[in-house]
């Protein structure tokens, strides 16, 4: 919308405008116009959610000093929605495909976090959806995305198929998987999903790591929307897809240091499947529109790790009848063999902070 109003109707009468042109200038205020959205509203949502009774249900086989966190105000993840929307609205070009599809993705995933959230507190306990209906839908809005993907233009500009998976540290590599793009894409929204919101388990954990992967994909979304840097790099050039995915994630990532705010230990609020559903979805959303979606399992390493954490545990216990770890997901096996709750999330940041620079340093890696 601002684009729109200053660069396009003005930028003839005031040449300094000619600055909202630049993806870098848009993505530094998306990132501020976030995050001082969140800030600001934060006190009123959560004011707003405790006079609703809108309030965390703990499970009784979780631990024990988790309890306490009974009653915090939970579904935050309308603020973290609601300010990357404004922003988005407001810094990005919304003549773009990518752009819409990202606000469609975001904004599916946060309808069914929503649904599950409600029926958690209607019911007034921890399980909302079942497994089989949460997967059905997320399912259906990942196959719509990964449709649209599959039949939108078959070549970048630099001739990298839109159904090739690039290797980050083999790029010689890239095999073409044609047709079955549109399951591998549905795998990859529907696993980012779901690994987030089971890493969604205490305070600031799941929030500070998926400002880690948003910063990465923002700056493969700024390198990807580049000729010459594309180029150079050896990776896709798609400009709109590039641009949408910069914007975007500097919107998560102002919306996410703002939510962080009230979110960081003790918890004035937790985002709920509200947040956690939403924001996986569309991180496994950027990764297929900017052609790094086999690079998401580096960047995203902490969500692939606390997922696999509960594959495993479920598969041992069912074949073997024992538990691998004390508790799953990961986080909880932590907390269980004696380190507090700061430490385990301050260290899993740490890992996500590493996993980022790896991340970027393979973009040169032939």
């Amino acid at each position: 919308m601002i684009y729109y109003l200053f660069f396009e109707s003005l930028r003839e009468y005031f040449p300094l405008f000619n600055v909202f042109r630049y993806i870098s200038f848009r993505a530094i205020y998306a990132t501020i116009t976030a995050l001082v959205i969140s800030l600001v509203f934060g006190p009123f949502v959560i004011g707003k959610l405790q006079q609703l009774e809108i309030k965390q249900f703990i499970r009784d086989d979780g631990p024990e000093t988790h309890q306490d966190k009974a009653g915090t105000p939970t579904m935050g993840g309308m603020l973290i929605l609601a300010s990357v929307l404004i922003s988005v609205l407001l810094w990005a070009r919304l003549n773009q495909p990518a752009i819409i599809v990202l606000i469609l993705s975001v904004s599916w995933f946060g309808l069914l976090g929503f649904i599950d959230d409600y029926q958690k507190i209607t019911r007034q306990q921890s399980f909302g959806l079942s497994i089989k209906q949460k997967i059905l839908l997320q399912s259906l809005g990942a196959l719509a995305i990964s449709i649209y993907l599959y039949y939108t233009d078959s070549l970048s500009s630099n001739g990298i198929s839109n159904t090739a998976l690039i290797f980050p540290f083999f790029k010689n590599f890239r095999p073409d998987i044609g047709i079955l793009f549109i399951p591998f894409a549905s795998i990859v929204i529907v696993g980012a999903s779901n690994a987030v919101n089971l890493t969604d388990g205490l305070d600031g954990l799941a929030i500070g790591c998926v400002i880690f992967v948003a910063a990465t994909f923002g700056v493969l979304g700024y390198l990807t929307s580049h000729q010459r840097l594309a180029d150079y790099l050896d990776i896709a050039h798609l400009p709109e897809n590039g641009e949408a995915a910069t914007i975007f994630c500097s919107a998560l990532i102002g919306s996410g240091l703002g939510f962080l705010w009230y979110n960081c230990h003790p918890a004035q609020i937790f985002m709920g499947d509200t947040g956690s559903l939403a924001l996986g979805g569309v991180i496994g959303t950027i990764a297929l529109l900017v052609k790094q979606e086999i690079l998401l399992v580096i960047a995203g390493g902490i969500f692939v790790v606390e997922a696999m954490s509960v594959i495993l545990q479920v598969g041992s216990f069912r074949i073997r009848g024992k538990r691998i770890f004390k508790m799953a997901p990961l986080h909880h096996h932590f907390e269980q063999v004696g380190w507090k709750e700061t430490k385990v999330v301050n260290r899993f940041w740490i890992i996500a902070l590493i996993l980022m620079l790896i991340a970027l340093s393979t973009l040169k890696i032939r």
